[in-house]
Order: C-alpha cells, then structure tokens, then sequence
C-alpha cells in the first residue's frame, strides 16, 4: 500500500488533526515526522475534544499503530502528560501501539529557558516562538550535541547525561542571558523517571515503516504546522526550525519517494497565522474580528498550544499555490467552510501588488512580501447554516461556486470540505 502525506498549506493551524483523523480510518500506521508540542491538533469524537501535540491523531482510532519519527524534537515532560491524559480518557497508548523513534532529538528544561531568553533579547524583532524550546533542541541537534531519545535505554547513564548537559548550559545562561541556573541534580533525578518510563515505546521507526510499506500497509505521514513556516521553504526567518513540508516526512521518518502517491494539503477557507512576520491579506477590522471569533467556542481562532488570538484574513491563493508546488500537492482538504456563513461577500488574492508589479507566485523574501498589497477577486457569500451539509450538494451554491474557484486558482482537486468540528461533519468530494 502507498503512503500519504498530509501537510499544512498555509501557515499552521489548518486543521490537519481531523483530516489526520479521517484519513485514520482507511490507514494501517500513523506516523508523526516532524515538530514537537509546539504543534496543536484538535480532534472531536462524539462531541468529546482531543488536543494532542505530540501524539499522532490515529491514536484516537482503536488498533492503528502510531509513529514518532526521528524529525521530531520531543519534551519527556510533555509526552508523559499526554500519554497519562489520555490513558485517563480510556485511549490505549500502550508500547503496543505507539513507537518513538531512537533517532528523536529531547527537549530538555535548558531548551525551553533558552527559548525564553533569546526570544526576549530579540525585542522588537521577535519571531512569535511558542518558547517551547524546539528552536534550541534543533540547534542543538544541528551542532550534534543534542541528547537523543535512544539514551533513554539506560536510565542511569541518561540522567548523567542529562547532568552534564544542564551543568554546561548553565554556563550559557547565566553569563551570556543573565539566567538564574537550573538545579542540574532535579533536572537529572526528574529525567531518571521519566527514561523509565519511555524506555518501552523506544523502537527503530524507519524499519518499521518500511516493514509495513513492503508489506502493503497504508502509511498515513501527519505534519506539524505549514508549508509557510517550513525552515527552508517559509517565509524565514518567521519560520520554525523543522520541515513541515512533505519532503520532510521522507526525512523524519526514514522511506523513499517510490511509495508516496497522494500528498494532501490543508487550508482553512481563509487564512490565519500565529506570532510575527508578514501576512498579506490579514484583516485588520471587524470582519477580522469576527473570523476569529471570541474564544468562547473550541474552533475560535486561538492557538490550541499557546492560546494567543490568531491573526486572521481573507483567503490567499498564492500561497496555496506555493504550497502546491513546493509539496507537490495531489489533494486539498478545505476546512472551516461552516466560518464563512453570513457574509454577503468574500473576497480571495489571487494574485499581490507590489510596488505597481502583478506578482502571481510568492516572493520568498520577507521584506519584499510584507510591502505586498492583495489584488482580490470578489465572490458571492451565503447565508445558510451548512453546519449539516454531508455531501456537496447540499451546500447552497455560492458555497459550492467558492470551493470550485479554489480548486481553478490552485490547480489542485478540492477532496474533502469540512463544515464543522464533529468527525461526521465532513464532505468527501
């Protein structure tokens, strides 16, 4: 069986977690390939919320085994709060069921305080990490000094390590950041329990992928974030330090390019984006505002992570169309279509001014597109509440008329359209 490769075409925030979570149900394995908890995926089962960050969403579907690949950075502390909440909810999150790569990279308590520093010397010029420290664990891995999760095979040997590592670290904060200094002793003691603890789920996932890809089993490969925030593809340096797009999913968890066959982007039907940098059609206003919403439901637009408000706007088809090209796009997911009952007009860039040039492809430098203008094609909107549409054409026909014209701007097939957060509440066009 092929593997799919679903990814985030705008900048995060899309709503891979319930596209994650129907694809699930056609997939043998669901493999996380890269990111840490500064990634939110909300699913709802039966009016019951799950916000997993670390934690592939097929977990949620009984018998699929999940994957943590080795392009992840993973924070012990976290992982083990997110397996015991969702033991608590009945999920199995057994070893039988989940694996963590060896080759993963560890974000200890000195990634997160480093994170927190040196996004604060950046005053003005802040790039809206979530100070999770996966910029610092990235780092660390890039420099080959990072601690990798197969250390957690020898409890005692790790929490020397561990020491080691604080103690050296210290020394950085302290005289360059003017940090207090972490309890190295704690920190190791702490981290003791928790190799514990994960030493079961520790396995070679790049053999167990391949095992199940030569084996005909369907490989569903989850992304964190977007294409935008992408490391080497994104609008840098207002990007994350890992790559969300779907060649990273052939790096972080280890298989060839011959098994891939669809690759399945996913964009909300407007566009929102967390933290700083350039965006080109954020509105700025109340209509703004009210795509955001205020915060008193699930699906308002305030980070599952972070909780800061997103910044929201119209719907950009130039960057889905870099998303397109740069992934390599085969499918498109829209999401939150419900969102867009009750304006009478919606609007999409189809293409950016800049300094009185048409540009119709995105400007990969930051500068050149945060002087960029929208140049919107206007749509008809729709009053209907489409909350209960189950197929396409149960949506009125502006709705329709507006995933049609996505699919002409973008060159890609619009498959699926959710108009809700319920697992039920999604058309598979």
């Amino acid at each position: 069986m092929p593997a799919t490769i679903v990814v985030g075409a705008q900048w995060g925030d899309e709503g891979k977690g319930k596209v994650v979570d129907w694809a699930a149900e056609r997939a043998d394995l669901v493999a996380r390939y890269g990111g840490g908890d500064n990634a939110g995926h909300t699913v709802t089962v039966g009016g019951e919320r799950f916000a997993l960050h670390l934690i592939p969403s097929g977990i949620l579907y009984p018998g699929k085994l999940c994957l943590m690949g080795s392009g992840m950075v993973v924070n012990p502390t976290r992982l083990v709060a997110e397996l015991d909440g969702l033991a608590a909810r009945e999920v199995d999150v057994s070893p039988d069921r989940l694996k963590l790569s060896t080759g993963a990279h560890l974000i200890l308590p000195y990634h997160i305080a480093l994170d927190g520093a040196q996004e604060a010397g950046r005053g003005k010029q802040a790039i809206g990490t979530t100070k999770r420290g996966i910029g610092p664990a990235y780092t660390d891995k890039s420099a080959r000094v990072g601690l990798r999760a197969g250390s957690m095979y020898d409890p005692e040997n790790f929490s020397e390590k561990v020491y080691q590592a604080v103690t050296g670290k210290n020394t950085l904060l302290t005289r360059v950041y003017e940090q207090p200094a972490l309890d190295a002793k704690a920190i190791a003691v702490e981290f003791h329990d928790y190799a514990r603890r994960l030493a079961p789920y520790l396995a070679d996932v790049s053999l167990i992928a391949n095992q199940a890809l030569e084996a005909d089993q369907h490989l569903l490969c989850e992304g964190a974030q977007g294409t935008l925030l992408d490391l080497n593809h994104g609008t840098y340096p207002f990007v994350t330090s890992s790559s969300p797009t779907s060649g990273g999913a052939l790096t972080g968890l280890g298989f060839g390019p011959r098994h891939v066959t669809q690759v399945i982007g996913v964009a909300k039907a407007y566009t929102t984006r967390v933290g700083a940098g350039p965006f080109v059609t954020e509105l700025l206003d109340e209509t703004g505002d009210r795509l955001r919403g205020t915060g008193a439901h699930p699906w308002d637009e305030f980070g599952t992570t972070t909780g800061r408000p997103r910044r929201c706007g119209w719907l950009d088809a130039v960057i889905l169309r870099y998303a397109a090209r740069v992934n390599g796009l085969t499918h498109l997911a829209l999401t939150k279509l419900d969102i867009l009952s009750g304006f009478e007009t919606l609007k999409i860039a189809v293409a950016y001014d800049h300094e009185g040039q048409r540009l119709t492809h995105l400007p990969l430098d930051a500068a050149v597109l945060a002087a960029c203008q929208p140049i919107y094609e206007e749509l008809p909107g729709w009053s209907e509440d489409i909350r209960d549409a189950r197929s396409l054409d149960d949506l009125p026909a502006a709705a329709q008329h507006y995933v049609a014209r996505i699919e002409e701007l973008v060159g890609v097939p619009v498959t699926l359209v959710s108009v809700g957060p319920g697992r039920e509440q999604t058309i598979v066009c």
